[in-house]
């Protein structure tokens, strides 16, 4: 019986042209694809007529199918023979339970091999021109989820990241960010830094609202932006509006595949 395996891979934030090569490859070569929710449409277009397509997306407080069935089906699926990969969105190591999956073909001695994408933090700061470090602005980005396993209330070092030197990226946040932002403030981070919520960014329906820790969530839900949203504080946001202004004066050309819709 021909021997399977499963390959995580990193779909990155959405735009197609930021898979790597490899990442391309494997999944144009793919017999079964086992896909997230945060895998854009423009990726899955890539995915092979002939193949098997699993969705196995979660959104908050809704699992379409829970953590350790995924597990089992990743394993049952190689043990068949079959070529998987196993598509998220972003790398599958930052925050997409791609290393719990994995911890569990070894266990079962099932071979696997993780191919990197790029994580939202890096492809949706750098569409709208905003750099995670700045010399003078930020010397450290820190990344966090915004959700908790079980539903549980979220326990972060908030001093630690109420750090005005540091960028701080939340993943997943949406729910709870009016309770991040009141944390973050009450820790010491001033209450006007500022903040920036960016929706499917890379892809063409991408969105981007400016405000401040203590508006951005009001700002969300006035401008209705929808998961997925990217929440990212720190004084390099307003940097990266300011270069986005200064672009658009130079009547600079826009990207063709994302145009920057902003919400000021």
């Amino acid at each position: 019986m021909k021997r399977g395996c499963v390959q995580f891979v990193g779909a990155g934030p959405g735009d197609p042209e930021l898979l790597t090569l490899k990442a391309a490859r494997m999944i144009g070569e793919a017999e079964v694809v086992v896909y997230d929710r945060l895998v854009s449409p423009e990726i899955l277009e890539r995915v092979p007529r002939g193949a098997t397509r699993l969705y196995v997306g979660k959104m908050p407080g809704c699992h379409a199918v829970p953590q350790e069935q995924i597990n089992a089906l990743l394993a049952d699926l190689a043990r068949a023979g079959k070529r998987v990969v196993r598509l998220k969105g972003g790398d599958p190591f930052v925050f997409g339970r791609g290393s719990e999956e994995a911890l569990h073909l070894a266990h079962h001695g099932i071979p696997f091999e993780v191919v990197p994408g790029i994580t939202s933090a890096s492809g949706c700061g750098a569409a709208f021109g905003i750099p995670l470090t700045h010399r003078g602005l930020a010397t450290g980005v820190r990344y966090v989820t915004g959700h908790c396993r079980e539903d549980d209330e979220l326990d972060l070092d908030w001093r630690g990241l109420a750090d005005p030197q540091t960028t701080l990226v939340v993943y997943m946040g949406l729910a709870n960010l009016p309770i991040i932002c009141a944390r973050l403030i009450g820790a010491g981070l001033p209450a006007g830094t500022p903040a920036a919520a960016i929706a499917e960014g890379t892809t063409p329906r991408q969105r981007i609202c400016h405000a401040t820790v203590e508006t951005i969530a009001e700002r969300i839900a006035a401008e209705a932006l929808e998961s997925p949203v990217l929440i990212v504080i720190g004084a390099v946001v307003a940097f990266g509006a300011e270069l986005a202004e200064m672009q658009a004066a130079s009547d600079a050309p826009e990207r063709h595949h994302a145009p920057r819709l902003v919400v000021a």
